[in-house]
């Protein structure tokens, strides 16, 4: 493993944090190979890679099953694994369950919520694993989609990103918040913002591989940029594939070998 939370942390007022998810070795090696700073297994693989309609269907097993995989490929970029729902309830299952994670690989973890969770923080912090926070929008506990609408609600996000600063979190993702929100977040933390949804003031940006490489068909979120479309070359591919298993173009001679071959 190559990059630490201090590292990250380092580059706010730098330059811009990439960070990409990954759930498994060999898109985390493909990735890495990118220069990715930060690499996210996220419980977004609830949806992209299980199917289910959102993330509350992934628990510890499958986090502890997609941290170990990605590890394996023992990335230069930090590796942060979500904290499902439910694993950080109180701060001692907080504690236990980030120390899990650690144990397979993870360098840091990721947490929803602000000042509610920042006991949570500080005990993830205290036993040594990197802490990053997750505030706005929020998948576990749903609540609005967009936040930072009114100058309240982003005073009130900004109360949330130090809250979680004070009790120490190296980085802090901004989802779906306003960008004059996002702004406001961004300077009023000395640690960075990792947008998605957040607009342009963020110290950084994470997205969720499928959705940048145009392989999830099943939602298209409007912040989400795609920078390739793999969804239709993976079906033309598999596709001339099933052409040649039914034309006998494939095996072709140079896919086998005779008996007495060394």
């Amino acid at each position: 493993m190559g990059a630490s939370p201090a590292a990250v942390a380092a580059l706010k007022g730098r330059r811009r944090v990439a960070c990409l998810t990954a759930y498994d070795a060999t898109m985390a090696s493909l990735v890495d190979r990118a220069g990715i700073d930060v690499i996210l297994v996220g419980d977004s693989a609830g949806m992209v890679v299980m199917g289910q309609e959102g993330t509350l269907g992934v628990g510890m097993a499958e986090m502890a099953l997609f941290v170990s995989a990605v590890a394996a490929a023992r990335p230069r970029a930090l590796l942060v694994a979500d904290m499902p729902a439910g694993s950080y309830d109180s701060a001692r299952d907080a504690a236990s369950n980030a120390a899990r994670l650690a144990s397979l690989g993870a360098q840091a973890v990721k947490v929803e919520g602000g000042a509610e969770v920042a006991a949570q923080v500080r005990a993830i912090a205290s036993a040594g694993v990197g802490v990053m926070g997750h505030i706005g929008y929020q998948p576990q506990s749903g609540g609005p989609r967009r936040r930072g609408l009114t100058r309240a609600d982003a005073d009130s996000l900004v109360a949330s990103a130090r809250a979680l600063e004070g009790a120490g979190a190296f980085a802090v993702v901004l989802e779906m918040l306003s960008s004059e929100a996002a702004g406001a977040v961004t300077r009023a933390v000395r640690i960075p913002t990792i947008g998605i949804g957040s607009g342009p003031s963020c110290d950084g940006q994470v997205l969720v591989l499928h959705d940048m490489l145009g392989m999830y068909e099943r939602m298209r979120p409007s912040f989400a940029r795609r920078y390739r479309d793999l969804a239709s070359e993976i079906t033309a591919a598999a596709s001339e594939y099933r052409a040649d298993v039914e034309s006998g173009a494939f095996p072709a001679r140079g896919h086998s070998f005779s008996m007495g071959a060394q």
